[in-house]
């Protein structure tokens, strides 16, 4: 290898055996009349090969300075030669040869640094927008503890990405950052996150004058919009802060802010210590941690609620409804654990549980029996063959009743009518639970085909005092007759009730006055 310096060259050589000695000598007489500095490298010098060679070239060069060094290379030794091409005292030139070196390690140094801080630039600089990235955003809080962090988030990005092309959704990130900086140019603007834009006040704002300043902002940004293709793309933003006097967990802070704005499409929202989101969040990975192991260790299971049969006066069916059994022993409701089941991904194994322990216990009795489904039940193909396959492979079908939420809007129409038009073409049964809570269309009953209604609780516990109460259910009722569909009462609480309920003709009564979910069906019941 060999290196040019300003009067300084530097030639290297590797060698591994000692035979190859002269030939190696042969090829450095070059440098026989030129002032010149050895350097000799091995693992251990005593060796035949380094001591041949040293004598060799002490004899090619006798008033060479030759120097054995050491590396942790065993197989190799190498023979490195300085050469100088002006006139100097031989004392001098092994000054010479380390003041070039210096010289250009200098040089190279130079280039690292400027390397260095290039790299350091890409570290700190979004690439897309060219703005200040999160990394620097992090750097300038901890260098100013007088600031306040604004968080400009657009929330129909996702919209625009989708339905333009991530091309475009890319162009509105940058039209919207020049945006920003061109009107907001007194402050430092930073893209913090995907869909996410910082802004950094050097001011340390109490909640009032944030406030006031965030509903400014808002004024100012609310009716921004890009150009593409001579289409204007409005972009619709939310804001959030904090105000707190230091910058403690002041991501998490924002972050949660941001949050609460948009669940509640509040133009912006300032995170205050009192409002106590870390509980929150704090709570919902407590109950998290609580689904997933009980999911991996069975403990959802199916609870039974009897449905009494009015006109046979007996109990005849049961409505599963699952429950979380935690470590502790404790029951815990579904309204808490299946909207994080949800969140978590673990949704689909709830769901198959409460069907294989369901279908497991009415194997040894002749109740019918009805499953809870959502339409992300129905809307999930994983489930959808799941309960077909359930269906095909076991003698039940004509027993099990499937029961949807009417409180849910129906997105996809089309993919509940195959689903029900599946089931029931292996015996099951379709009813609509809590009519009369939700969108309640009369037109949906018609075209699905259910075989039962379940009429909500909260039409059903005052319809002996409530007269608007009484006359909806009356209607329900008259309406399903027609149909040809049957009703159940929820939430049947006394023998006053009950006895509205048969008054109206409702075919099946549900509630704690026939008798609370338990664990275990009333075996002196069974029919």
């Amino acid at each position: 290898m060999d290196n040019n310096y300003s009067f300084l060259e530097v030639n290297s050589f590797s060698i591994s055996s000692s035979s190859d000695v002269p030939e190696l000598v042969r090829n450095v007489q070059e440098y026989k009349s030129k002032q010149i500095l050895i350097h000799i490298v091995s693992f251990i010098h005593n060796t035949v090969l380094v001591q041949n060679l040293k004598n060799e070239l002490q004899k090619l060069f006798p008033h060479a300075m030759i120097s054995l060094l050491k590396h942790q290379d065993k197989s190799e030794t190498s023979l490195v030669i300085y050469t100088l091409d002006k006139e100097i005292g031989e004392s001098d030139i092994r000054d010479e040869v380390l003041k070039e070196l210096h010289l250009d390690n200098r040089a190279k140094v130079k280039i690292i640094d400027i390397h260095r801080k290039q790299l350091l630039s890409r570290y700190f600089t979004d690439h897309l927008t060219s703005l200040p990235n999160m990394y620097q955003l992090r750097k300038d809080l901890e260098e100013d503890e007088n600031s306040s962090l604004i968080i400009i988030n657009i929330d129909n990005f996702k919209t625009i990405n989708n339905f333009y092309g991530f091309m475009v959704g890319d162009n509105v990130l940058e039209q919207v950052s020049k945006y920003l900086v061109e009107n907001i140019s007194k402050h430092s603007i930073y893209r913090f996150s995907g869909v996410e834009f910082a802004l950094l006040v050097n001011k340390n704002m109490g909640f009032y004058e944030l406030k006031e300043y965030l509903k400014t902002l808002y004024e100012e940004l609310k009716d921004m919009s890009v150009e593409y293709q001579d289409t204007k793309i409005y972009v619709d933003i939310t804001l959030a802060s904090c105000s707190n006097s230091n910058h403690d967990d002041i991501f998490s802070k924002v972050s949660m802010a941001l949050k609460y704005a948009k669940d509640r499409a509040a133009p912006f929202w300032i995170y205050e210590e009192r409002m106590q989101f870390e509980n929150e969040y704090k709570n919902n990975l407590s109950i998290s941690s609580i689904v997933r192991n009980a999911v991996e260790d069975s403990r959802i299971i199916p609870y039974f609620q009897p449905i009494y049969d009015n006109k046979a006066s007996k109990i005849t069916r049961y409505e599963c409804l699952a429950r979380l059994i935690d470590e502790n022993e404790r029951v815990v409701s579904p309204l808490v654990f299946i909207p994080i089941a949800k969140k978590i991904k673990v949704y689909n194994k709830v769901s198959k549980l409460i069907i294989d322990q369901s279908f497991e216990v009415f194997k040894s009795n002749s109740y019918d029996f009805s499953i809870n489904i959502s339409l992300e039940d129905i809307m999930s193909s994983e489930i959808f063959e799941y309960i077909i396959d359930k269906l095909k492979n076991n003698n039940l079908a004509h027993r099990v009743t499937f029961e949807l939420l009417e409180s849910e809007a129906i997105q996809d129409f089309k993919k509940v009518i195959r689903f029900i038009n599946e089931v029931k073409r292996y015996g099951a049964k379709i009813a609509i639970d809590d009519f009369g809570s939700g969108y309640s269309n009369f037109s949906y009953l018609m075209k699905m085909s259910v075989d039962y209604i379940k009429i909500d609780g909260s039409l059903i516990e005052n319809i002996d005092v409530d007269e608007n109460s009484y006359l909806i259910v009356e209607t329900i009722v008259a309406f399903a007759k027609k149909l040809g569909v049957q009703t159940i009462a929820e939430f049947v609480h006394s023998s006053t009730i009950i006895d509205k309920v048969n008054e109206l003709g409702i075919d099946f009564s549900q509630g704690f006055y026939i008798d609370v979910p338990a664990e275990k069906l009333i075996e002196s019941q069974e029919s």
